[in-house]
């Protein structure tokens, strides 16, 4: 079957300018709520925070802010973009058009990726009015952002699916995705927590991936570099196989 490259391209530009139509929600919001995550920790608390390895707390955090904005905005932009076409019965244009598993995954993946990048970027710029930074390994760290954003818009696809009514969007996100993130070293390094507690740290999987951004950061991290990789690409494979069934099945798409 013949790549639907126009089909893969009006899925992306679609999300892309749903991104934008509500800019308020999808971008100003997140930046005004982790800036005053810089203005508390990084520039009032910061000062009195020692130094992690040689780097200074405000710029320790940043991160695990970041991860933690991509991780809750990722998810929702995705459930909620598959979602209101369930809703309002128009999955069936997309059921009945042309357009494949493949085109699908990367239309949505790719306007997901985007929008992750430029809310990034806005982060990063606004970080600099706080405190001081630097990135060791900058196009890692985009590769990086990217790999989890894939990623959270695929699991945020499989969510929009799941769920029947708009409380169910809001479930994970807030339930399992923001406290885990919180737990995962965003503000602390594991290192710093007391036996048994360090190693029961590692049970959560938000860890591996504010660690993962960290080193590429700052070169240092609380796990191995490529664990924090090879877990987010182990994710990923199972989001896209999970819902490779839901379009061969039509599990709750054509209910």
């Amino acid at each position: 079957m013949r790549f639907n490259f126009r089909g893969t391209w009006s899925i992306f530009t679609r999300e892309v300018m749903r991104a934008f139509r509500t800019a308020f929600q999808s971008i100003l919001a997140p930046v005004l709520t982790t800036s005053l995550y810089f203005i508390v920790f990084g520039a009032a608390i910061g000062n009195r925070m020692p130094d992690f390895g040689g780097v200074d707390y405000g710029a320790f955090i940043i991160p695990g802010l970041l991860m933690l904005t991509l991780l809750g905005e990722t998810t929702s932009n995705a459930s909620f973009g598959i979602y209101m076409p369930r809703f309002t019965g128009t999955i069936y244009e997309l059921l009945s058009a042309p357009v494949g598993v493949a085109e699908t995954l990367i239309g949505f993946v790719g306007a997901a990726a985007a929008k992750s990048l430029i809310l990034a970027s806005i982060i990063l710029l606004t970080a600099r009015l706080f405190v001081d930074y630097s990135i060791a390994h900058p196009f890692l760290a985009v590769i990086y952002i990217m790999l989890v954003a894939a990623s959270f818009s695929l699991f945020g696809f499989i969510l929009g699916v799941w769920a029947d009514n708009f409380e169910k969007l809001g479930i994970i996100p807030m339930l399992f995705l923001t406290p885990l993130t919180f737990l995962g070293g965003t503000f602390y390094s594991i290192d710093m927590l007391p036996k048994p507690w360090d190693t029961i740290a590692l049970a959560n999987p938000i860890v591996y991936l504010v660690s993962g951004l960290r080193w590429t950061f700052y070169g240092s991290a609380d796990v191995d570099i490529w664990l924090s990789f090879g877990l987010t690409l182990g994710f990923l494979a199972v989001c896209v196989a999970i819902i490779a069934f839901i379009f061969k099945t039509g599990w709750r798409l054509r209910e």
